[in-house]
């Protein structure tokens, strides 16, 4: 709203540079707030995380990729058993075989095992009221060595692990999880919580993960009922979270090891550093790629939450009501869940009280208020909408940004030109409309948007509802206090209420862009636009004074208000172009490619199989033509539809399905099955006829739940089966309904095409996508029994 004793333009000017210092002050406090802290030197005091001594263990495991199974994650465990001895502690490996519903066949209806074998340690407590799990995976995925994922959460907690056996010992029983499988299928964590007898009791996990190579470690997910955790994870050093990340998580398909402890009942907190995500999974995941003060921060939290947990009565933790918190410059600020509605309630009626003084006191009017509640839908939907095309644009510049995770290797520029992109829509909108319906009228209708997304975010994402319903009380009160007051604390009052949009959401945009990256910039843009709708009335103190001038000065007016916009709309050319010449694909980043091998041992033919959207330049000598299914041959790929070409059969034997036993029992018949892989692989697969119904099934004794299968093509039911035994194979045992023969889809699978007739090596400026099936050498064949 403006101030009329303000009309003077030195004295708006002045007003403005003020409010525009404070602005970026805040924002850099803010900014702050979620930022790692730096990484300490291997010479820390031995009572402290040190990222250097964590950093040690990081390089010895992530030399190589060392999946499940395989030789590599071997010696990675035999070293991890050695350091935890050194540590005084008694580690023992849980070895058996799990089963989880979730892995390569999942999309056709399949279940997966894994042979796993944790690596498991407790560190006793002095008068234990419950145990303290800190878990971290140990295994990395088959396309690269994990430097972060997981090796980040594994040292971090070999080296709390140290740090706690050189003091004090906790309270409570402190137990190490490092599991194993993760990636597969989780298999690993699933059978902590079903197998180990340390599980049966329950108690509070603490997981740690990386989903890139930097950034802060945040706390994006809690078990329900999470208030009382929340209030103990506040206590850490750099707390960074919020409630909002952990309403979102729970509505995404994605899981890591905590899920299976969450799920099993357990009470915890879950979390990673997640920027840097063009790594993510891939070659490139080497301990070279780390931020150390990431590593730092997931130590420094980590410790300090097992010390305060490892005192407390455990008991008490595990039940309350979900928190809102997020996080301030200094502290998480954090409130119970009951609070939520009456805070939205309130902001909305006391932007409600805004715009009924502001109409009785003649600053606005019903109508151009009603024009500008319906106006401010323009940038809040046009600001997204041009920041995916933004990110459109740069996938047809670059096409392998669309094979990266979520973004570019160096984003950091493109982030800051969705920010001018979504500031120019922002300026011009309001420069376009604040002398048609009035500066006062568009922003008490911008404070109106954010009271009722508080409200509505209150009804379906509750701990997200602080993110509008806070600046819009904080505007609101500001705003009546402007009202009545003289202009010097008008222009002190809403810049207070700017700043607390400033803080409050921030560090959220600042979270956003690597939570969801470029691909979903639309998200960055809508919080973006939130915060510029809050900071509307110090916006009107850039532009002239509406009304009252004409002529020449009016147009000098128009051009002294398009300035902003213009260079907000220069800015988003600049930071894009500038995005451009910084972040090309070269050898220490190259472009992601997906490419994988399948021969069909039925008609000795093979091909390759592809599942990027757009072929590239690489994967074309390959592939070609348009996408379709290739589940009649290969039902673990369900009915996604990839990209295929023709390949040279290779000499490589398939695996041998041979039945061991067969009873029948009127019309049902129980079989048993040898399924063995001939070859060193990684996974084997096995379907069977859709035709045959399948009542139950057991594989290495563990039931398979009995799905409907996702898809509608040959085969049925099926599972996958992750580190198959090197001998004797994997037994199944399965009770169908059929008379006669039955047919099955064996496959199985291992890594590497580099051997593969036609294949071509790379060159240094092309990559592999870290996927699961990426780089997949698979042998298939039909068996009737």
């Amino acid at each position: 709203m403006r101030a009329p004793a303000l009309a003077d333009p030195a004295r708006r000017a002045s007003a403005a540079v003020i409010a525009i210092v404070v602005f970026v002050l805040a924002g850099f406090a803010a900014a702050r707030a979620v930022r790692p802290p730096e990484a300490r030197s291997a010479s820390a005091p031995a009572g402290e995380f040190s990222a250097g001594r964590a950093f040690q263990q990081v390089e010895i495991m992530a030399t190589k990729p060392h999946p499940v199974g395989s030789a590599a994650q071997d010696e990675v465990r035999e070293r991890l058993l050695t350091t935890l001895r050194e540590l005084g502690l008694t580690p023992e490996v849980q070895d058996t075989v799990s089963v989880q519903g979730a892995g390569l066949s999942s999309s056709a209806g399949g279940t997966s095992f894994a042979h796993v074998r944790n690596v498991v340690a407790v560190i006793p407590g002095t008068a234990s009221t419950g145990r303290l799990f800190l878990v971290a995976h140990y295994d990395s995925v088959q396309t690269g060595p994990g430097g972060n994922d997981d090796a980040a959460g594994t040292s971090a907690i070999l080296e709390t692990a140290r740090a706690l056996m050189a003091g004090p010992r906790p309270r409570n029983d402190v137990v190490l999880v490092l599991t194993d499988g993760e990636e597969a299928c989780l298999c690993g964590a699933k059978a902590f919580v079903d197998q180990h007898p340390l599980a049966r009791d329950g108690g509070i996990v603490l997981n740690l993960e990386a989903r890139g190579s930097s950034g802060p470690a945040i706390m994006f997910e809690t078990t329900d009922q999470n208030s009382r955790l929340v209030d103990v994870y506040g206590t850490a050093p750099r707390p960074v979270g919020t409630s909002f990340a952990v309403e979102i998580y729970r509505l995404m398909p994605n899981d890591t090891d905590f899920t299976a402890f969450k799920d099993a009942g357990f009470a915890g907190l879950n979390a990673a550093y997640i920027d840097g995500a063009a790594i993510y999974h891939a070659p490139t995941d080497v301990p070279g790629a780390m931020d150390q003060d990431s590593l730092q921060h997931h130590g420094d939290n980590t410790l300090a939450l097992v010390r305060e947990l490892g005192d407390r009565d455990l008991t008490t933790l595990g039940s309350g009501q979900d928190a809102t918190y997020f996080p301030v410059p200094g502290l998480l600020v954090r409130y119970p869940g009951a609070l939520v509605w009456p805070l939205a309630v309130l902001a909305l009626l006391a932007v409600g009280a805004l715009a009924w003084l502001a109409r009785r006191r003649g600053l606005i009017t019903g109508r151009r208020l009603a024009a500008s509640a319906g106006l401010t839908l323009i940038p809040l939907l046009l600001a997204p909408l041009l920041a995916q095309v933004l990110w459109w644009l740069l996938t047809l510049i670059r096409p392998g940004y669309a094979e990266l995770p979520i973004d570019p290797y160096r984003p950091g520029w493109y982030r800051l030109a969705v920010v001018a992109l979504t500031a120019a829509v922002l300026f011009a909108w309001f420069a376009l409309f604040r002398r048609k319906v009035g500066p006062a009228a568009l922003s008490i209708a911008g404070l109106a948007w954010l009271a009722v997304l508080g409200v509505v975010l209150a009804a379906v994402t509750p701990g997200g509802s602080y993110l509008a319903a806070l600046p819009a009380l904080a505007g609101a009160i500001a705003g009546l206090v402007a009202v009545y007051a003289r202009p010097w604390l008008q222009v002190l009052a809403v810049t207070a209420g700017g700043v607390v949009a400033v803080v409050i959401l921030l560090p959220t945009v600042v979270m956003l862009f690597p939570a969801l990256g470029l691909r979903l910039g639309a998200a960055g843009a809508f919080l973006a636009v939130l915060l510029g709708l809050a900071l509307l009335p110090v916006i009107d103190l850039i532009h002239p004074v509406p009304g009252g001038r004409r002529g020449v000065e009016a147009a000098r007016d128009r051009r002294l208000g398009a300035l902003p916009t213009v260079a907000a709309a220069l800015a988003v050319i600049v930071f894009t172009v500038v995005g451009l010449s910084v972040d090309r694909f070269d050898a220490e980043h190259p472009a992601p490619t997906q490419l994988m091998y399948a021969m069909d041992a039925d008609t000795n033919t093979a091909r390759w199989i592809s599942d990027e959207p757009k072929t590239q330049e690489w994967t074309s000598q390959y592939v070609s033509g348009d996408l379709h299914r290739v589940d009649d041959t290969l039902p673990s790929f369900g009915a996604e539809e990839v990209r295929t070409g023709p390949a040279q059969p290779a000499s490589l034997p398939a695996p041998k399905l041979t039945l061991t036993g067969d009873t029948r029992s009127g019309d049902q018949r129980v079989i048993k099955l040898r399924l063995e892989p001939q070859r060193q692989a990684r996974l084997v697969t096995l379907h069977v006829g859709a035709d045959t119904p399948v009542v139950s099934a057991a594989v290495e004794g563990r039931p398979v739940p009995i799905d409907k299968p996702a898809s509608d093509g040959p085969w049925g039911f099926g599972f996958v089966f992750h580190a198959p035994p090197t001998e004797g194979g994997v037994e199944v045992t399965m009770t169908v309904r059929a008379a006669g023969p039955i047919k099955f889809r064996a496959m199985d699978g291992s890594d590497g095409l580099t051997a593969l007739p036609g294949f071509q090596t790379r060159p240094a400026e092309v990559g592999a996508v870290g996927s699961h099936t990426s780089e997949l050498l698979a042998v298939a064949k039909t068996y009737t029994l």
